[in-house]
């Protein structure tokens, strides 16, 4: 039952992926102008005007609900509280981390993943505090995503999801597989009556994502003319440097969805340009 729920699920989000995917590659290139159709091919964004039409959603919908609650949700909790949850949820994520070292032959980031996981679930208090850091064994991400791109996957045309936000057509599928490499997911969907805790898990990441990216928001929407480009721009530097583990790249266009090559992690800043990972 689990399995075949776990099977349907996937095949819901494969439709809507590939519906994106082919919404973004019906758009209409520009004609005649040199100069137009280099910006083009550089910005990556054949579906700009669905895009935008998107992130207008999702503007609204954080500006009724997310924003409000969020708000209250730091009103209420302290830092030192807010940061420890924050702390807690990661340590969660072990799981994919690990599993994304590996795919992607990091054999010392891996131990430095199961280290931390150990540490942080004993000395660390279940996770809530952070300990691992504080003896050296610093906080990375990996997600499939990333590992694709050290495959060599490319990235794609840039996305906006609802709800999700910024993506790309391989970071949306690495999203469904890292799902999937989740043993908390699995273990939820094997009893019904466990439900509720995938749902509070969620709700508490998404609450805990917006109050990390708080400030980055706010500075950036003011400081921006267009924040739509602005949040663009930074998903794909931020991406890039979590794909070449902090290395950066000198590449600033994206090539289609095959060769060589994109967010920060979500937890710290909205997120992908891409380059193979170093």
């Amino acid at each position: 039952m689990a399995v075949s729920v776990n099977l349907r699920s996937f095949l819901r989000v494969s439709v809507v992926l590939l519906a994106m995917f082919v919404l973004v590659n019906c758009a209409s290139t520009p004609e005649d102008d040199p100069e137009a159709i280099a910006e083009y091919g550089k910005i990556n964004d054949p579906a700009e005007p669905t895009n935008r039409w998107i992130f207008s959603f999702n503007q609204g919908l954080d500006k009724a609900i997310v924003k409000p609650v969020t708000g209250l949700y730091r009103a209420i909790f302290p830092d030192f509280i807010r940061q420890s949850i924050h702390n807690f949820l990661t340590n969660l994520k072990t799981p994919i981390i690990l599993a994304n070292d590996i795919l992607q032959g990091e054999p010392e980031r891996a131990s430095d993943t199961v280290a931390r996981f150990f540490i942080n679930s004993t000395v660390g208090v279940a996770g809530f505090r952070d300990q691992a850091a504080d003896w050296g064994f610093e906080r990375h991400t990996e997600d499939f995503g990333q590992t694709m791109a050290v495959w060599g996957v490319g990235e794609g045309p840039y996305i906006m999801l609802p709800i999700l936000g910024p993506s790309t057509p391989r970071d949306a599928i690495g999203t469904v597989v890292d799902w999937f490499l989740d043993p908390i997911n699995w273990w939820v969907a094997a009893d019904t009556d466990r439900a509720w805790i995938g749902y509070t898990r969620t709700v508490i990441n998404g609450i805990g994502t917006r109050d990390q990216l708080w400030d980055v928001l706010e500075n950036l929407e003011k400081s921006s003319i267009d924040f739509y480009a602005a949040v663009r721009s930074l998903y794909r530097q931020r991406r890039n440097d979590d794909i070449s583990n902090g290395a950066g790249s000198d590449k600033n266009e994206t090539p289609g969805f095959t060769g060589d090559f994109e967010l920060a992690d979500p937890e710290d800043a909205p997120d992908k340009v891409s380059g193979t990972k170093k």
